[in-house]
């Protein structure tokens, strides 16, 4: 059994993964907003870092970027990636507490595109119809209970 596993037998990342992770999120950020990069590209865009995985020993570090506005996410992707030594010679001051500085690897974040999936489902007129017959159901055993525990007391 992998050391690396969480006590529930998951295979969960450790929480010096998920704390280094953060670390290296919110550099990526500050760095990202200074805009450092000289590329077109990456000077008119706006990027958000949602998440960044660490891996098991800390050596690579995937990035979870969100383009923000009407831009190819995959041209944007590229242009990071081709800047990916560069981006790790600026952060590495800022994350010196770091044995090794991880390399960097960056992917779409499609979270916000499944969150508007649901969210577009929630509202369809199919789910309103039965979480208003819910609701009401809901309110009718309320005032079932309401109306029995006043008896109760008489």
């Amino acid at each position: 059994m992998s050391r690396f596993k969480s006590a529930g037998g998951g295979s969960g990342l450790s929480q010096r993964q998920l704390r280094v992770g953060e670390q290296v999120r919110h550099a990526m950020a500050q760095f990202l907003q200074r805009g450092d990069i000289r590329d077109d590209l990456l000077e008119k865009t706006v990027i958000s870092v949602s998440e960044v995985r660490m891996s098991p020993d800390l050596k690579i570090a995937t990035c979870f970027i969100a383009p923000l506005g009407d831009v190819d996410g995959q041209a944007v992707i590229k242009a990071l990636a081709s800047h990916a030594k560069f981006i790790r010679g600026r952060l590495a001051p800022q994350l010196s507490q770091m044995k090794y500085m991880p390399s960097f690897r960056f992917l779409i974040d499609t979270s916000f595109e499944n969150y508007s999936k649901i969210d577009a489902l929630l509202r369809s007129p199919e789910v309103m119809r039965d979480l208003i017959n819910e609701d009401d159901n809901a309110d009718d055993l309320a005032e079932d209970r309401q109306d029995a525990g006043q008896d109760g007391k008489k």
